[in-house]
């Protein structure tokens, strides 16, 4: 049977309050325990006295028998002078899964594809109005040459128009 030195929920929805107690590792956090050793209320000020409440002496005891702290247990008798608290380093926990990495992945493409369209159209947008310049100037240069055509070209004076010949009244 392995003992372990751990915290048990107690209170309402969203206001916690452990215990801390001497259980069988096998048992579900909020059964059986052998013993209380002590108390944890997170609801209170992390500078109040009253947040952590420990048995000093049942923790020896216990922890002489060889019950073994969980992390936040570890680090509340840490604090008491109990036990050597050493911070866990876990640095694969903070790497993101693999369906995670696949969608980062997804969006940094999407993202890559979205660039390049977009200067894909900025470089069409430009092609464009290179394109309606250039078809502006040769506009501007037919209509020129059309104009110097006019005034080059020999000018012939319309005939005038005659005046309609009077008709012959009829006699009554």
């Amino acid at each position: 049977m392995a003992l372990k030195l751990r915290l048990a929920r107690h209170g309402a929805k969203k206001r916690p309050y452990y215990r801390v107690v001497v259980a069988d590792s096998r048992s579900p956090r909020d059964g059986r325990f052998i013993d209380i050793v002590g108390k944890y209320n997170p609801m209170l000020p992390k500078d109040s006295e009253e947040r952590v409440i420990l048995d000093v002496e049942k923790c020896k005891e216990w922890l002489g028998k060889g019950a073994r702290p969980t992390e936040r247990v570890a680090r509340f008798l840490g604090a008491a002078g109990l036990w050597e608290w050493k911070a866990g380093n876990n640095p694969i926990k903070g790497k993101p899964g693999a369906k995670a990495e696949q969608m980062i992945k997804d969006k940094a493409e999407k993202a890559e594809a979205r660039k390049a369209a977009e200067a894909e159209a900025k470089e069409a947008a430009k092609e464009a109005a290179k394109a309606a310049e250039e078809a502006a100037k040769e506009a501007e240069a037919a209509e020129k040459a059309a104009a110097e055509e006019a005034k080059n070209a020999p000018s012939e004076e319309a005939p005038a128009e005659e005046a309609p010949a009077e008709e012959p009244k009829a006699e009554e």
